[in-house]
């Protein structure tokens, strides 16, 4: 039986990087890379850049069965390349795998959001992912998926290695002692991609653990997993209520074995090299 082809952009970068390594032992999967040359010696990696090459090439020379987007750059450039890749899934039998983020609710501050919420945001970055997801519904709803994840954590995440850096320098870490999210984690949030594309599945995802936690607290409990440390935490106040960002599962669920709770993420891995 042949492979599926997956071709995921942004294949050099934080997230993409963790799905092609997911990923590759199970399908025939290709990346892109820009500025990372160390990737140019993989036969499986295009070099692209977003404000000058046309995707369709990289395209039509893999002919790829699911495409995973986890672009990084440019706003406007990415908001071109999501619009070639629109015109390039209404004529052929591909499908586009999306990483949204919680950012596309940042607006509605006073309850955590489900999958069918109506979106909106105060930020540019979730207006640019709010952009890009309404594309995407215009397509057949088989065609997409929207995959939704909340902040990201685990060991080789630039998070933890910010906090690592701050620690070992003494600088101040900035907490937000109002925000209520959901997190994720590195290695689960690759299972639950690999999961949806072995499934073929379609439709809105929101990929974060499934209960909430002030986002003060889960930064001094991540540290007290590191180690015996005394950090400057520099605590920023937004607002003087509480405020959610927080993507939670409802309607498109996992299998039990897939969810995540936060405690799992404090608890997995987090610890100084």
């Amino acid at each position: 039986m042949n492979k599926k082809k997956i071709l995921i952009l942004g294949a050099s970068g934080f997230i993409g990087n963790l799905v092609y390594k997911e990923l590759c032992s199970y399908f025939d999967t290709y990346g892109t890379y820009y500025s990372n040359t160390s990737f140019s010696e993989n036969q499986q990696f295009y070099r692209y850049d977003l404000e000058e090459d046309d995707i369709f090439q990289i395209l039509e020379q893999v002919n790829p069965d699911f495409i995973i987007s986890a672009l990084r750059g440019n706003f406007g450039a990415q908001v071109q390349a999501h619009q070639h890749l629109m015109e390039y899934l209404d004529k052929h039998n591909s499908k586009l795998y999306f990483i949204s983020s919680a950012n596309v609710f940042d607006a509605y501050s006073k309850f955590p959001s489900y999958e069918f919420d109506k979106t909106l945001s105060e930020s540019i970055y979730g207006r640019l992912k709010i952009k890009i997801e309404n594309m995407m519904m215009r397509l057949p709803k088989e065609k997409t998926a929207i995959l939704r994840v909340p902040m990201v954590f685990g060991n080789t995440s630039p998070r933890i290695k910010e906090i690592k850096a701050s620690l070992e320098g003494n600088e101040p870490i900035e907490v937000f002692p109002n925000l209520i999210i959901n997190v994720t984690n590195d290695y689960r949030l690759t299972q639950q991609i690999h999961y949806l594309i072995n499934r073929n599945k379609y439709g809105i995802f929101h990929l974060g653990s499934i209960d909430l936690i002030q986002h003060e607290e889960f930064i001094k409990e991540v540290i007290k997993r590191m180690g015996n440390f005394h950090p400057v935490l520099k605590r920023v106040f937004t607002t003087n209520e509480d405020r959610y960002l927080a993507a939670l599962p409802k309607d498109n669920k996992l299998p039990k074995n897939l969810r995540i709770r936060y405690q799992d993420i404090i608890d997995h891995h987090i610890t100084v090299d």
